[in-house]
């Protein structure tokens, strides 16, 4: 499974792994944005009749997305545009205190969360 293997990579590169709280979306506003745009401007508006047409529409709705539509939080610029204003300017946007919000909630104390051992051995 996908997700063992994620855990497996984090526990071997000694990546902390957090989970947003049950019914807390706004502690992973930028992904429930982006799930939530997709879901509506493509999945509900769309009937796939095979896998190929689902990554095929999906692919198509990704590459509008990232190259042809602006986006506010960018300065109205592009997703490829904005990474190749970064990558000219060789600036690291996601060490760069301008690009960060701050936290919407702290961490879970120790104990709250599964250990990536236990979720590895729950498959």
């Amino acid at each position: 499974l996908t997700s063992n293997a994620i855990l497996a990579w984090s526990k071997d590169h000694k990546v902390e792994w957090h989970y947003i709280a049950p019914g807390k979306p706004m502690q992973n506003g930028y992904v429930e944005s982006f799930n939530g745009r997709m879901r509506d401007e493509l999945l509900n508006e769309s009937l796939f009749f095979g896998l190929d047409h689902a990554r095929s529409a999906i692919a198509e709705w990704a590459d509008d997305y990232n190259h042809f539509r602006p986006h506010s939080s960018l300065g109205y610029q592009t997703p490829a545009d904005f990474a190749g204003t970064i990558a000219a300017t060789g600036s690291n946007a996601t060490q760069d205190e301008s690009f960060a919000f701050p936290p919407v909630a702290h961490t879970a104390p120790l104990g709250v969360f599964k250990t990536t051992e236990a979720l590895i051995a729950a498959g």
